[in-house]
């Protein structure tokens, strides 16, 4: 891998091959087919091209970039099946194989944050890394006193190159978010920026890693391993093996996506009343289950410290929603910041808007697909229904930033294992105000 671009312009540039790169596969794809070659298999050598130079730029440039590749790779079960599956497998690698760098800078890394005699921690390390993504790799090793461990190293210049990636995103939203109402972009940008920061410091990191593994240590249904030693820029962890979520999505069992959606909800919402801490990072390449049936939790940057659990009145507001009280809806959206003082909105066409979001709660179980997805996205977009243009009078107060993409990428995920859970008695048994409703009953 050549070393890790960090100025915008040069950033920028690559980013530009995306769009430059598909006009001219096009371009040659439209001469191919005027040549005799069947549309069919013109368009899919296009998309396939195309996905692999997907990986291969967003795998580069790491940072803010990699993370949206991340992102989309969440959200692909929302894209009609002709559009998804070229892409579906090329997203996934961004999950946990991105292009690595070379031992050498890894060498350098570890000589700097554990000292220049590091090898002596070590009883081996393997300088083919297990797992690359969006700020750090992982080399698998055996510590010193012979328990396996995982090695994350940070890239050199990662650091630079998300916050340089998210400056570069916030200066577009400010500008394109002027013609969305509702929407106070400013804050939610400085709130990414700083969530964006925190990732970067390992040490954060390393804590809340220990909080969780504290929290669920010796717990039956969850495994999350244990901080060795940390700095700035590597963590030291013990090892865990078992099966990628990715695969499970990919050919899994009926038997194995039921149990893992299930324990998949759990966790993200038991860390913060158990934890005091929310596991912001939802995306496949960070759980896996374990041979005994755990599921293994990794990945702990991204993390919403919240010592009270999650806020009651969250629980509390959607009680009111499923009840189809509209007025308390609104006013208590009012309240948390998410209707502006200036904007109107209509109470029933709120709730006609939020309906998918809330079917899922509504049985005793519900079988997450990618049709509820597809169908979840048409629901809101469509400018035919009554609904359309709701979501453009909503805000996002900063302080529910990371508990929105948990909300958001949990949906997608299990959307892509799709696993039949029972969603409602995970919220009554771990989202505080939602089952104290009497009209849930």
């Amino acid at each position: 891998m050549t070393e890790l671009p960090r100025k915008a312009v040069t950033r920028t540039a690559k980013l530009a091959t995306l769009p430059l790169g598909f006009a001219g596969r096009t371009a040659l794809g439209f001469g191919r087919r005027v040549g005799g070659r069947p549309a069919e298999l013109v368009a899919a050598e296009v998309q396939a091209r195309t996905a692999e130079q997907l990986f291969k730029v967003l795998g580069e440039l790491k940072g803010g970039a990699m993370k949206f590749g991340q992102a989309m790779s969440i959200f692909e079960a929302a894209l009609p099946e002709e559009i998804a599956g070229p892409y579906r497998a090329t997203l996934t690698k961004l999950q946990d194989a991105a292009p690595p760098m070379p031992a050498k800078t890894v060498h350098a890394v570890l000589a700097a944050e554990l000292g220049t005699q590091w090898r002596r921690k070590f009883r081996s390390f393997d300088d083919v890394p297990a797992a690359a993504a969006s700020i750090g790799q992982v080399h698998r090793a055996v510590w010193k006193d012979g328990r396996e461990v995982a090695v994350k190293v940070q890239y050199p210049g990662a650091g630079q190159a998300l916050l340089s990636d998210l400056a570069q995103v916030s200066r577009v939203a400010r500008v394109s978010a002027g013609w969305i109402p509702g929407i106070d972009i400013k804050p939610i940008m400085e709130e990414l920026q700083r969530r964006a920061r925190e990732e970067l410091d390992y040490t954060l990191e390393a804590e809340a890693q220990s909080g969780f593994h504290e929290a669920f240590d010796g717990d039956p249904d969850f495994a999350i391993p244990a901080v060795v030693t940390h700095a700035e820029h590597v963590i030291v962890s013990e090892w865990l093996d078992g099966t990628p979520l990715s695969r499970i999505i990919a050919d899994g069992s009926p038997q194995e996506r039921d149990r893992v959606a299930g324990l998949y909800l759990e966790f993200l919402l038991a860390g913060p009343q158990r934890a005091g801490l929310l596991h912001a990072d939802p995306h496949p390449g960070n759980f896996r289950l374990t041979p005994d049936g755990r599921l293994g939790v990794l990945d702990y940057g991204a993390v919403n410290r919240l010592p009270d659990g999650l806020p009651e009145h969250m629980g509390r507001l959607l009680a009111r929603a499923l009840a189809g009280d509209d007025e308390a809806v609104v006013a208590g959206l009012r309240e948390d910041g998410f209707i502006k003082p200036s904007i109107a909105v209509d109470g029933p066409v709120l709730l006609t808007y939020l309906e998918p979001f809330l079917e899922p709660a509504r049985g005793e179980t519900f079988r997450f697909t990618r049709k509820f997805l597809r169908d979840l996205f048409g629901h809101i977009n469509d400018p035919r229904r009554p609904q359309w243009g709701v979501g453009l009078k909503l805000n996002l107060p900063p302080q529910y930033l990371l508990i929105h993409r948990v909300w958001l990428g949990g949906i997608g995920v299990l959307c892509q294992i799709e696993g039949e859970v029972s969603a409602r008695a995970v919220l009554s048994k771990h989202l505080p105000g939602f089952a104290d409703d009497p009209d849930l009953d």
